[in-house]
């Protein structure tokens, strides 16, 4: 890379927020558009922007949107820090600034023809919205379509209009559950993972995607290597301390790979002897 490349990459270009919709107690969702015009850019399913709240810093956040026809440019961020704080305070037409978009993506397309597993956990869920709206936009170029999606509670479940109008279609199944039920919830209590063991689809001829808490994320993969899925037929996101999102800093290096450039979508057989050592 060269110089006047990584320059361009650092700096971020300005978007002002057009729609805020608040998700969860502490969660929120974005709508952004170009303040000097245009259209967004051509971004992958799984691929993730640098957000810069001006005077505080820059957090990365995956784009959640629609790759197929999105107008904007859409981030679903969590308050969970000093930045993210910030950014939760903000107001519909403040400004931003974005650099990217950045890393590797889900394998939608490399998943034709197969049947699709998808399995998300609390926030989890927002990286792989782009894949659901990218295969359903597509339909009938994949098999069976399985979403399996879990959150602490139902006050922290994402995206609820959008999971009911998915659960409504006959072209995919949605299964979604909470750790922690109370009225007026009458849905599904219990762990995501136990679904798995029951899920109608082939383990020879399936493609799974993972995103969530690891400690979620560890269990789904041992419930999917259970029914005969290969290691280098999941994939999952992982996200954890990126700072630069180009490798320069070296704060999300995992083994001999960079999370941000290498990552954050990884076929698991690439990164099994690893994942989840407290130790890496």
């Amino acid at each position: 890379m060269s110089a006047a490349q990584a320059t361009n990459l650092m700096a971020p270009e300005l978007w002002r927020i057009q729609r805020i919709r608040r998700e969860t107690p502490d969660t929120f969702t974005l709508d952004l558009d170009p303040v000097a015009g245009g259209g967004i850019p051509a971004f992958k399913a799984g691929q993730f922007n640098m957000l810069y709240v001006f005077g505080v810093g820059e957090v990365p956040i995956s784009i959640s949107g629609d790759p197929t026809k999105g107008k904007s440019l859409v981030h679903t961020v969590r308050s969970v820090g000093s930045v993210t704080g910030v950014m939760c305070a903000l107001k519909r037409h403040d400004v931003l600034g974005v650099r990217g978009p950045f890393g590797s993506h889900w394998p939608v397309e490399g998943a034709i023809g197969s049947d699709v597993v998808i399995v998300a956990g609390g926030l989890g869920l927002a990286p792989l919205r782009p894949a659901i709206y990218q295969v359903l936009a597509h339909r009938k170029l994949y098999g069976r379509v399985l979403l399996l999606y879990g959150a602490r509670t139902p006050a922290d479940l994402l995206y609820r209009r959008e999971l009911e109008r998915w659960g409504a279609r006959s072209d995919i199944e949605v299964q979604v559950t909470v750790d922690r039920g109370a009225a007026p919830w009458r849905g599904n209590v219990g762990v995501v993972t136990r679904f798995i063991a029951t899920a109608q689809f082939d383990p020879l001829d399936t493609i799974a995607l993972v995103c969530g808490p690891e400690i979620m994320m560890h269990f789904t993969l041992l419930e999917l290597q259970k029914r005969g899925l290969d290691a280098e037929r999941i994939f999952l996101s992982l996200e954890r301390n990126m700072k630069c999102a180009l490798g320069f800093c070296g704060h999300c290096q995992f083994v001999s790979f960079f999370e941000c450039k290498d990552g954050p979508v990884f076929r698991y057989d690439k990164i099994q002897r690893w994942f989840g050592k407290r130790e890496v």
